[in-house]
């Protein structure tokens, strides 16, 4: 990569970094390409140039983060199913009010509706991945495509925001009553843990 390019190159993440900071703490339609620019130290016509606009922009932050988002909900799948739902808190203890938000609004930008059901497609990916030996476990087809669809429902980052925002739990509560949802489903003894 020439000098020339590598700039560019921070020039354009320094951009992305700007709008995810903006994205992260304004609704969509409150960010302003100017604010943006003036956190990257560029000018609006950079932005515009590289990106399109304010909707390519959001598009191209929201591919990088979904990437990064990805790497991290790897590491979410421990070895057991109880340390994956451990793990599972974490991630969404750092990553679900971007991740929640990303889901409600991502129709205002065009470009953006196609990346969020990449995500919730990962998403039922992952959980099938995760839980694979305990959903096998289950011989009728419908009852086990059930099964999942129930995982990926405990699993999801509502669920999540339903437990510790709404129901006031701590992070290790939430962690308990994910497991109580799941261990039926996944069919682990009580005793198993």
């Amino acid at each position: 990569m020439t000098a020339r390019a590598a700039a560019a190159e921070r020039t354009g993440e320094r951009v992305v970094d700007a709008m995810l900071g903006r994205f992260a703490t304004l609704p969509y339609d409150r960010i302003r390409l100017e604010d943006v620019a003036a956190d990257a130290a560029v000018t609006v016509q950079t932005v515009v140039r590289r990106f399109g606009g304010k909707p390519g922009l959001l598009a191209a932050t929201v591919e990088r983060e979904l990437g990064r988002l990805a790497a991290d909900r790897e590491a979410a799948a421990g070895e057991s199913p109880r340390s994956t739902v451990r793990a599972l808190v974490a991630y969404y203890e750092q990553h679900a009010p971007l991740i929640l938000k990303l889901y409600a609004e991502a129709h205002l930008a065009p470009g953006v509706p196609e990346l969020a059901q990449r995500a919730r497609a990962y998403h039922v990916g992952w959980c099938g991945s995760v839980f694979a030996e305990r959903l096998a476990q289950v011989d009728d087809a419908r009852t086990r495509a059930r099964r999942l669809a129930q995982v990926v429902a405990v699993c999801d980052a509502a669920t999540w925001r339903i437990l510790r925002e709404d129901g006031g739990l701590s992070p290790t509560e939430t962690e308990e009553a994910l497991w109580e949802l799941l261990r039926p489903l996944l069919g682990v003894h009580p005793d198993e843990g």
